[in-house]
């Protein structure tokens, strides 16, 4: 039997590395499928509500206390900018971010919110909308991109380490409510 090695360097029969040519090629038609830009108004309700199911994924969805009209009002107002992944039609992920400043570095793109639904997850929609925030930085001038993660969120931890990222563990948040 012919074997293939993956990159793992595990080898696959000739059946396994047939099925992952098929889900590459399946990926590859995703892709296709797969528009990236950047938001309107009229994409704040979805928006919003993939924010929400961040909530529930992060186990604190009684923490969003913002409403739609706050969205509407602060994206009218330049607070945030945010770009949009639609698959069939539908708004399936987003990047939520904005400018923000270091004083070590200068201008600093600050990533608040970066989900996809779990069900258009595996399809390469993340990487495509990081790709497009990375460009975006680029765009306005940011000599940094950065963001926070939880610790316990390893899918995401590992999606930023495969994009050259440094996940940095000795920093406290801080933050006061009003």
């Amino acid at each position: 039997m012919y074997r293939r090695m993956n990159s793992s360097m595990n080898f696959l029969s000739t059946n396994e590395f047939v099925g992952t040519l098929k889900q590459t090629a399946n990926l590859q038609q995703d892709i296709m499928k797969i528009t990236i830009r950047k938001a309107t108004k009229a994409d704040l309700p979805s928006i919003y509500d993939l924010v929400k199911s961040l909530a529930i994924y992060e186990k604190a969805e009684h923490e969003v206390t913002a409403t739609l009209e706050d969205y509407h009002n602060d994206f009218e107002a330049g607070i945030f900018q945010s770009h949009v992944a639609e698959m069939d039609g539908k708004v399936v992920g987003m990047v939520l971010y904005y400018m923000n400043y270091s004083t070590w570095k200068g201008r600093m793109l600050y990533l608040e919110d970066f989900v996809v639904y779990e069900e258009y997850r595996r399809h390469g929609i993340g990487q495509l909308l990081w790709n497009e925030l990375e460009e975006e930085a680029k765009r306005q001038g940011a000599r940094l991109l950065k963001w926070q993660v939880l610790d316990w969120n390893e899918p995401a931890i590992k999606f930023y380490e495969k994009n050259n990222a440094t996940i940095e563990k000795e920093w406290y948040n801080g933050k006061v409510f009003f």
